[in-house]
């Protein structure tokens, strides 16, 4: 099985992030980037399915120069080889043009499964499973907290806030993982040492046919105008019980909307 995992190079989510001042996207020079947690699940299982099926496992990254260092991590926990999509055009693209360089990626990589996580951790909108599908053709079946493979035949356990639901499709297809799928396994340093010999293939957008007017701010369905960071917490509020604490408590959730 041809297998494509989708992984993205995004801050580190335990250290300070900021949006920059001049275009009001996210800051990736300034910060400490790493691979997104949830792609993370996904390279796991895509290599457990290598195991058991066989096949390949190809990571594909859209991302500035610098997400090689997160391609190279992902690689040494066990993937065959990359894709880079790298073009000073891409800077500013929305989700809806994301989502199109990644499916004329794919489209070159004849993929039998994609796997990604369900969201990343610095825009968490959870939509480019599904439109990177729709591009496709094909189906998508997302936020999986476990994933079954017989043949062409996929069985996802689709996780919701009520339990989880049972979706079946067949190859090819996107789909979409959480963190309760399985435990990421540690890159061996025979693993890291071998990451950098596999191979990593740019792709430009010319080398996609995707127009650069079509990507980037220019290409943008979306755009942030203005940005704030957040306020420092201040302390709270001292209620003195002089008898009347209840009261006075009472009265101060009223007033925050509590009750």
């Amino acid at each position: 099985m041809n297998i494509v995992v989708l992984v993205k190079q995004v801050p580190d989510s335990g250290a300070d992030r900021s949006l920059r001042s001049d275009d009001n996207t996210v800051d990736r020079g300034s910060a400490s980037n790493v691979i997104n947690e949830m792609d993370e699940y996904a390279i796991e299982e895509a290599l457990k399915i290598k195991e058991a099926h066989g096949g390949e496992v190809t990571v594909l990254t859209m991302g500035p120069e610098r997400a090689t260092e997160s391609i190279r991590k992902a690689l040494s926990m066990g993937p065959d080889k990359a894709v880079h999509v790298l073009d000073d055009a891409l800077h500013g693209s929305c989700a809806v043009a994301t989502s199109k360089v990644l499916a004329a990626a794919l489209g070159q990589l004849n993929a039998d499964l994609v796997l990604c996580g369900t969201e990343s951790t610095d825009g968490r909108v959870q939509v480019i499973p599904h439109m990177v599908a729709e591009r496709l053709g094909v189906a998508a079946l997302t936020g999986a907290r476990k994933l079954t493979v017989d043949g062409s035949t996929l069985t996802v356990e689709r996780q919701t806030e009520e339990g989880y639901e049972v979706v079946t499709a067949t190859a090819p297809a996107v789909v979409s993982v959480w963190d309760t799928i399985n435990e990421p396994r540690y890159p061996s340093f025979k693993g890291i040492m071998a990451a950098k010999k596999k191979p990593v293939q740019t792709l430009s957008l010319a080398d996609l046919g995707v127009a650069a007017a079509e990507v980037g701010f220019e290409g943008a369905t979306s755009a942030v105008l203005e940005h704030t960071r957040r306020p420092p917490r201040s302390g709270g509020a001292k209620v003195t019980d002089e008898g009347d604490g209840g009261v006075k408590l009472v009265e101060f959730l009223a007033t925050e909307k509590f009750v």
